[in-house]
């Protein structure tokens, strides 16, 4: 994938992504306000969680008063950490706040974001929030940031960015030819849906509704890469998968990902007049 198809000089709102078959998508970048909205949100939950911590070592007798201080901080960070890096890489990019405020961490190359760089990021947290408790560091360099990273980001090769409430387009325009054989496999559907990233799913419904706009060759090349990346992700047997070629196998699984499934009588209806 290539970037940066935008303007080379001052802070973007949006950052474009080109696939190598031409396929183009535009994400829109979290501004400062947004992302400090979610950090309030994810902080008050953070600042509970270290208050009960503190009330539990007090109850224990663990707590010294003479090291409070350094503990409190000491605490305060791993926690913080801890919350973010978990959340993000379960949450796949979302904590709580993000969640909340429908902002969520990528990597800048659009690609699946990775624990390292998950790691990395909330790792150097303790820089972006000098002074303690401000962000003063953080908040500065997001501002003059491209791409609205703080320094964690720059390090970790990821953006922040909205996820809006979208409307699904008309998704009988891309239903299968034939009876989607998937659906003979919930447990696997599910897998899919659960396993499958939020831009890889978009990639895959836009290769679909984009298709005719690609010549035949890179039109190959692209389902071809889809496909394999969707079998990656969750398997089907072979009776599922028999007779069909790539771009149906991503027609099937672009089904799974954003359409609910059909009435069980339906679904032996449509199967039996196939």
């Amino acid at each position: 994938m290539t970037t940066d198809r935008q303007e080379r000089h001052g802070r973007r709102n949006s950052l474009t992504i080109q696939t190598a078959e031409g396929v183009v998508f535009s994400l829109l970048l979290a501004g400062p306000v947004s992302r400090l909205l979610a950090w309030l949100v994810d902080g008050l939950i953070i600042l509970a969680a270290l208050q009960l911590t503190l009330g539990l070592l007090s109850r224990l007798g663990l707590l010294q008063i003479d090291l409070g201080g350094a503990l409190y901080y000491l605490l305060s960070f791993t926690i913080t950490v801890a919350y973010s890096m978990t959340l993000e890489w379960f949450g796949r990019g979302q904590t709580i706040g993000k969640r909340v405020l429908r902002l969520r961490v990528m990597d800048r190359g659009g690609f699946r974001l990775q624990f390292s760089q998950v790691a990395l990021r909330n790792l150097l947290r303790i820089v972006d929030l000098m002074p303690p408790t401000i962000y003063l560091v953080g908040g500065v360099v997001s501002l003059f940031s491209r791409y609205g990273q703080r320094l964690g980001d720059i390090a970790a090769n990821t953006i922040v960015v909205v996820t809006p409430k979208t409307i699904l387009p008309d998704l009988d325009s891309i239903r299968p030819d034939k009876y989607n054989s998937f659906r003979d496999y919930p447990h696997i559907e599910a897998r899919l849906r659960q396993n499958t990233a939020p831009n890889e799913a978009a990639i895959a419904l836009q290769a679909v509704l984009r298709r005719n706009e690609l010549n035949p060759e890179a039109r190959v090349k692209l389902f071809r890469e889809i496909a394999a990346r969707l079998r990656a992700i969750a398997e089907f047997p072979e009776e599922a998968i028999e007779g069909l070629s790539d771009e149906q196998y991503v027609r099937n699984a672009v089904e799974v990902l954003f359409k609910t499934r059909e009435p069980l009588a339906a679904r032996r209806l449509q199967k039996s007049a196939a």
